[in-house]
């Protein structure tokens, strides 16, 4: 998982993978969007790679990315109980707030 959140720290490799969620794209594809030069976007898409976010296949000459959904899925449930957790301390916030304002005398 460690892999995955280092992958997704950065900007150019999180838009690669919106761009892949609409599906399979070229290298060429890829680095379209972007000001940087095809091997820059081959880092990133190897970094990817590494990551397990995305996987290459051979298709005559080409070599399209997909998106691989399995480590996005396992970062979403890691970061789920987080959000249980801070969800649930809020809610014990608002649950104080509420009665500090019930004992003020002007309700405020």
């Amino acid at each position: 998982m460690n892999a995955t959140f280092a992958a997704l720290a950065d900007p150019t490799r999180r838009a690669i993978l919106a761009r892949l969620a609409q599906g399979e794209a070229s290298v060429n594809e890829l680095a379209l969007p972007f000001a940087m030069s095809q091997p820059a976007i081959s880092k990133h898409i190897k970094v990817l790679e590494h990551a397990g976010l995305i996987s290459r296949s051979r298709e005559a000459q080409k070599r399209p990315c997909r998106i691989e959904a399995k480590p996005l899925a396992e970062a979403s449930e890691w970061l789920e109980r987080y959000r249980q957790f801070w969800e649930g301390n809020f809610q014990r916030l608002d649950g104080l707030l509420e009665e500090l304002k019930a004992l003020r005398p002007d309700g405020l």
